[in-house]
This record gives C-alpha cells, sequence and structure tokens, in this order.
C-alpha cells in the first residue's frame, strides 16, 4: 500500500533574489543536462520544496528559463549583462544620487509593463521602464525616484504606498505541492501564493474570484485566499463583481471585521440614552427609494408652544458603533463610499451595520446625530441645535408613497409632510435666488426580473418628495459647515471635512456653449459667475426635451468637480459659502469624519487634529467617489446592452450623442441607451472627421454628421463581452437646418 502524501504546512515563499540566483547557479552548474530532479538536490538545503517550485514557476512564466516537454531545464539567453539585470532589476545604468528627488502619484500601467505616473506638480506623466515598475499594479499609488535621461524624465517605482484594489477575478494553477492564482489582468502579471487550505476547493484552472491577504511577504509573491469559485464565466452576476473589484471595491468584508462585529448588541445601553436627547415621542418618519435598506435620515415635526414649529433632521450615529482606528474603521476608509449598482449595494459597511444597527428602521429606537431647526411661519430659521439624541421612526416611506400624498393632500401623517414640503420650497427658492445650478438630469433604473435580468428601463425623474428630503439635507450640510468652520481649541482653528466645488473653467463653458449651438441653443458665459443664470435658464428650455439627457450629461463635465478637502473654497453649484457631508454616514466615509469631529470639539476635547493626514483621509474619499462613479456607469452601461441583446433588429428614435473618427454614437431617445454607427456603414465614400466642429462629413456626397442631429437607426449587435452596441442608419435631419 502506498503512503500517503504528508500534507505541508503553509511556508512563506523565500526572499526572490536569493532563491533565483542560486536555482541560476544549479542550472548552470548542471549544464546542458540540466533537469529539475538534477537541480532540486542542490537547493532543498536552503529551501522548501514550495518555495523551489513556486520560484521555478515563477521564472517559467517570466520566460527567464525553459522547461520542456521532458523536464530538461534551461536559461533563457540574454544579451551579454541582461541576467544580471533580469536578477537585480533595480540595477539603472546611471549612478544614483543620495538626494534623489522622490514624488508620490497614481501609476498606469501599459499593455508592455511599463508605466505612467501622474503626480502632483508635473505637467507630463513620469514614465516608468518596466523593469522599475518593481511590483505595482494598476491604479495603485506610489512613490517614485526620479532619474533625468537627458531630456526625458523618468522613474523607478520604490515604494508602493496604497493598492488601488486588493481582489482580482483569475484563475487557480495547481503545481505538485502549491497553488497559485494568476491574475486576469496583465499590467502586470499578478500571481499569488494560496495555502492549501484557504483554496475552497478549487481545482486546477478553475476560475475564481481571490483576495490578497498580504502583500509583504518578503518575496515577489504576495499571500492570498479564495474567496469565490466561478462556475458562469458569460453571467451578469459575474460581470458586476468584476466592475466592482477592478474598481478597487472589495465583495466581501475581512475576517477581521465580522469578528469585531460579533461584539455589538442590539439593545442601546441605558446610561448611552440618558447622555441625549429623547426625541422618541416626537413624529418621526423616513423617506427613501423603495428597494432602499440603509435608511441613514429621518425627518421629525415637533409643534412648540411659540407657534414656532421645529423641524429635526436625524442622521445615523455611525460613530458610536465604528471607533476611530477600529477594524470597521480601517475599511470603511479604505472603501470610502457604498456603491449602489442596479442590482445590488457593495456596502460601506457590513449588512449587520448598514441595514440593522444603524439603519433609522421603523419602530426601533436608534442613535442619531441631530441637526434642530426652529423655523418661524415665514420660513425664517430662529435658532439651530446640534446633538445627539434617540429616535423612534412611527413610519418608513418611499418617495412614491409620499408624492402621492402630497399630490392628494390625503394620507398618514399628511398634515407634517405638508409642512415640510412648505419649508423646503422656502428653503429651495432661496438658495436658487443664491445662485445655484438646478441640474435635474433624469436617472437610468431597471426594473429586472428574477435572475436580474433587465426587463424595462425606466428613466427616475426627480419630483417634490425627492426635493423634499433634499432640501433639508442641504441644509443640515449647510449647517454642520458653518459650525465646523468656527471650531477652535483655545484660539487654535480646528481642520473640518469640507465638501467644496470650484467656478468652472472658462475655456470648458465656451467649449460647451459650442456644443449647445449644435443643438439650436445659443447661450453666452460672460464669466464664471454668470454661468449658473445660464445654465439655470438653458435647463428649463430643454426639460422633457429629446436632448435633455445628453446637454445636462455634457454640462455636468463642463463643470469641476466637487471633492473633499480641510481647505474650504465653498461650492460653486450649491452657491453655499460652507458645505461639508454630515448626512449619510452608513455610505460615506467623509460624513462619519465630520461627526466625529464636530462631537469631540463641542464636547470639550482638547485633542489636536492633524491637518495633513485629514487631508489625506479627504483625498481617498474623493478618490473612491470617483471609482464608485465609474463603477455605477459601468454597470448601468452594461445594463443597457443586456437589455438591448433580445432587441435585434428594432428601429428607434436617436439623436447623435457623440462623434468621432470611427463614427458616430446614438443616444436611443425611448430608453437612453447608446451605440455607435461605425464610419464604414455611413456610405460609400470617405468621411473626414472634423476635431474643432465635432463633425464628420462625406468627400464626395458633403453629407455631415454632427451632435444634435436626430437620426433613425436600427439595432444591429448588442455584445456586453465587448461592450458594445452596433447601429445601422436609415435616416437622419440636421440640427441646423
Amino acid at each position: 500500500m502506498p503512503k500517503r502524501k504528508k500534507k505541508h504546512a503553509h511556508t512563506p515563499p523565500a526572499d526572490t533574489k536569493a532563491i533565483t540566483t542560486s536555482i541560476f547557479d544549479a542550472i548552470v552548474g548542471a549544464g546542458k543536462k540540466a533537469t529539475l530532479k538534477k537541480i532540486l538536490p542542490k537547493l532543498v538545503k536552503r529551501y522548501s520544496y514550495d518555495e523551489i517550485l513556486l520560484a521555478i514557476h515563477r521564472l517559467d512564466q517570466q520566460g527567464k528559463i525553459h522547461i520542456s516537454s521532458k523536464g530538461k531545464i534551461h536559461l533563457r539567453k540574454f544579451p551579454s549583462d541582461e541576467l544580471t539585470k533580469q536578477i537585480q532589476p533595480e540595477a539603472i545604468t546611471e549612478k544614483k544620487s543620495k538626494a534623489a528627488r522622490c514624488v508620490f502619484g497614481i501609476i498606469d500601467i501599459t499593455r508592455s509593463g511599463a508605466g505612467y505616473v501622474t503626480a502632483d506638480g508635473f505637467e507630463k506623466d513620469i514614465y516608468i521602464p518596466r523593469h522599475f515598475v518593481r511590483d505595482a499594479l494598476q491604479g495603485d499609488e506610489v512613490k517614485v525616484r526620479l532619474i533625468h535621461r537627458g531630456s526625458r524624465l523618468e522613474g523607478e517605482v520604490i515604494q508602493v504606498v496604497k493598492r488601488s484594489q486588493d481582489t482580482f477575478t483569475g484563475k487557480i494553477e495547481i503545481l505538485e505541492k502549491i497553488a497559485l492564482f494568476i491574475a486576469d489582468d496583465r499590467k502586470p502579471n499578478l500571481e499569488v501564493y494560496i495555502p492549501n487550505h484557504l483554496l475552497k476547493g478549487a481545482k486546477h484552472n478553475q476560475r475564481v474570484i481571490a483576495r490578497v491577504t498580504n502583500w509583504h511577504t518578503g518575496a515577489k509573491h504576495p499571500e492570498g485566499e479564495v474567496l469565490e469559485l466561478i462556475y458562469d464565466t458569460t453571467g451578469s452576476d459575474l460581470a458586476m463583481k468584476k466592475i466592482l473589484i477592478t474598481n478597487g471595491f472589495s465583495i466581501d468584508f475581512p475576517s477581521a471585521v465580522y469578528r469585531e462585529l460579533e461584539k455589538f448588541s442590539d439593545k442601546i445601553p441605558d446610561d448611552e440614552i440618558r447622555k441625549r436627547l429623547d426625541y422618541r415621542a416626537v413624529t418621526t418618519f423616513t423617506i427613501d427609494p423603495e428597494d432602499a435598506k440603509d435608511f441613514d435620515d429621518a425627518l421629525s415635526v415637533n409643534y412648540l408652544p411659540n407657534n414656532h414649529i421645529e423641524i429635526g433632521v436625524h442622521i445615523a450615529d455611525v460613530s458610536y458603533y465604528v471607533t476611530e482606528g477600529s477594524e470597521l474603521d480601517k475599511e470603511a476608509e479604505r472603501r470610502g463610499t457604498s456603491v449602489y449598482l442596479p442590482d445590488r449595494v457593495c456596502p460601506m459597511l457590513p449588512e449587520k451595520l448598514s441595514n440593522y444597527l444603524c439603519s433609522l428602521r421603523p419602530n426601533e429606537d436608534k442613535l442619531t446625530y441631530s441637526v434642530l431647526f426652529e423655523i418661524n411661519k415665514k420660513g425664517q430659521i430662529i435658532q439651530y441645535t446640534l446633538a445627539k439624541t434617540i429616535i423612534r421612526s412611527k413610519r418608513r416611506f418611499t418617495y412614491e408613497e409620499v408624492q402621492h400624498i402630497l399630490e392628494t393632500g390625503e394620507g398618514e401623517y399628511a398634515e407634517e409632510l405638508k409642512i415640510l414640503h412648505r419649508y423646503a420650497q422656502i428653503i429651495r427658492s432661496r438658495r436658487m435666488k443664491a445662485g445655484a445650478i438646478a441640474f435635474e438630469k433624469p436617472e437610468v433604473r431597471f426594473r429586472l426580473d428574477e435572475k436580474g435580468k433587465p426587463i424595462e428601463v425606466v428613466l427616475k425623474i426627480r419630483k417634490d418628495a425627492h426635493l423634499l428630503v433634499e432640501d433639508f439635507m442641504l441644509l443640515a450640510n449647510e449647517t454642520v459647515a458653518q459650525i465646523g468652520s468656527k471650531l477652535r481649541i483655545g484660539k487654535q482653528r480646528v481642520p473640518f471635512v469640507y465638501r467644496v466645488h470650484d467656478k468652472p473653467d472658462p475655456a470648458k463653458l465656451e467649449q460647451f456653449s459650442a456644443i449647445a449651438a449644435r443643438f439650436g441653443y445659443h447661450i453666452k458665459f460672460k464669466n464664471a459667475e454668470n454661468a449658473a443664470s445660464v445654465f439655470n435658464a438653458l435647463l428649463k428650455r430643454i426639460e422633457g426635451k429629446p436632448e435633455q439627457n445628453v446637454l445636462e450629461t455634457l454640462a455636468i463635465r463642463s463643470m469641476a468637480k466637487a471633492e473633499y478637502t480641510t481647505e474650504n473654497i465653498g461650492h460653486y453649484g450649491l452657491a453655499m459659502k460652507y458645505y461639508t457631508h454630515f448626512t449619510s454616514p452608513i455610505r460615506r466615509y467623509p460624513d462619519l469624519l465630520a461627526h466625529r469631529i464636530l462631537y469631540e470639539i463641542t464636547t470639550g476635547s482638547d485633542k489636536i487634529i492633524d491637518r495633513d493626514e485629514l487631508e489625506t483621509r479627504c483625498r481617498q474619499s474623493s478618490l473612491m467617489e470617483r471609482k464608485a462613479m465609474d463603477a455605477e456607469r459601468e454597470a448601468i452601461k452594461y445594463k443597457q446592452i443586456e437589455y438591448l441583446q433580445d432587441k435585434i433588429g428594432q428601429i428607434y428614435d436617436g439623436i447623435i450623442s457623440g462623434v468621432t473618427h470611427r463614427g458616430i454614437y446614438v443616444e436611443l431617445i425611448e430608453n437612453k441607451c447608446e451605440g455607435m454607427v461605425s464610419v464604414e456603414a455611413l456610405g460609400n465614400e470617405d468621411f473626414v472627421f472634423d476635431e474643432r466642429q465635432l463633425r464628420l462629413a462625406g468627400t464626395r456626397s458633403g453629407k455631415r454628421y454632427q451632435m444634435g442631429d436626430r437620426v433613425k437607426v436600427r439595432l444591429l449587435n448588442a455584445d456586453t463581452e465587448l461592450q458594445r452596441v452596433d447601429l445601422e442608419l436609415i435616416s437622419y435631419e440636421s440640427a441646423q437646418q
């Protein structure tokens, strides 16, 4: 009876350079007769069997050695000193200066394996040769040592400061006694050592989702674990997960976070209740989308003895549960935000917190941080109070239910809702008079079947119910920002988290003006100060028209991007001198930061808040917000293409939403899906792309296709894998006629 193979305990991979050198020496020593069987005895004295096989596999994958089908092994031939460079990639041809300048930035890796780093203060990206990329991956924040080669600025990665993602899709390769995870993305190759007990049953060549658990192993290969086995490689579920993963969002939480969750109880301690204002008897309710589960804000209406109304904006007190420096806090900071895809939510906080303990569910006592506004009959705010509270929501409303009550005047808590609506209109009117911009771009949503396939595209139009909630959240955020701007410890000003929005770039305004003219709207921006009124006038003119979605999208792109920072410059789009995010701490990390700072300082803490550290956290939140927006756009596009797949051959009215040298992009008016008519399909002639006018012109016919033209198209193909919708042009009508 053959002996059972003894299971090997997990041994961390050895130092990459040392074992690589040893392997090369062993191969050279064995000469032409080198085989795995011959070189192994020379190596096992210094390294474990697992380490040797892991290193040999890596060298084979990198093309530095070759193993024949018969087991013969030899070095690849390199020019002169190339072997030394392969073993020691940090060697460079010029002497490094001890005072060499280092910068930080985000790396973008090309298909060849070289990289380009975008860094503040540099007009051009810094080129990183392939052998100086080290173990940096696409989107990582890196520290780069600058190298001047003539007039060209290059660099080498000397440290990965922050990983852009820790979860990847790929396949498992199982060798004799070890397993490697090979990531799909080859920018550059990522191979992860997976201990046998963390394979979750994965077989050789099986597709999986894996997470890196330890980047710093002292070797080239990080260590990781399998999260999920992939069986359906073409399904929508995997596509949504890949969108989240490639944008840096984990689909599960680390085990340390789950362990920390175990200590939380559903019961609120009596001593905590005694510390707070008790609002459980006050009429309070939540208003959210129909499918929402994370209710992080509630509104209350309280009738005061002086005939004034007190309106409370109550926000889930996440800071009570998520304390600074905890595992939950670290993971929340890393994620920065929840991500809302058409068929799922990737939450910033685990479900136990986001959907249960912190969520302001009806008929349950909940801890909140509240802004209480005393308002007179004219809608003037007499005074406000910021306080920790405990509430008990009386009712969970959907936006549709509230809208029905506002339109009919009938329903539960109709009187309170009408009061909120009246005051919200007053608040909104003041904001618009101050110069706020009223973007009302319809949001694309989907009705899905039980398998997650979209069966209907729904345009979410914001009505009075949505605006009512928004107006009070904006008021609370502005008020809190004003409080935050006045925080002091002694005479020292305390840094705070602001949500800022800069004035638009005049060049971008001019470009938008030219594009709007192609749709027949002739507008003129005198300066950034009058841009808001010009935008608002245009938005009223295009409301409900086919071109509304295209023009509002382009208008938003012409504006500066809002971001988080400790340096307040105001919020241009909202016409507010002070603004922050305070009202959604379940799904946004900056709100949680604002809660902590406010409570610590207003309760007499003398803790010094480090501005640089806070600014770093703000930058991380801004970065993850942009990644979340990218993920949400990608997911919507995927679902739009999936929706069109069973509609091949149908004819749609559309509007040209973009023009390139490759063809024209058309937005289908009925469902806001976008596809392309290739330049080859426009006619049997050459077309010239006018980059300045953004149009295609036929060289023989003189036909011109440009943004704003109305078209009729036939759907030819909808491919989710290629992320492509092909259209055929049937007829068109120039917007300039």
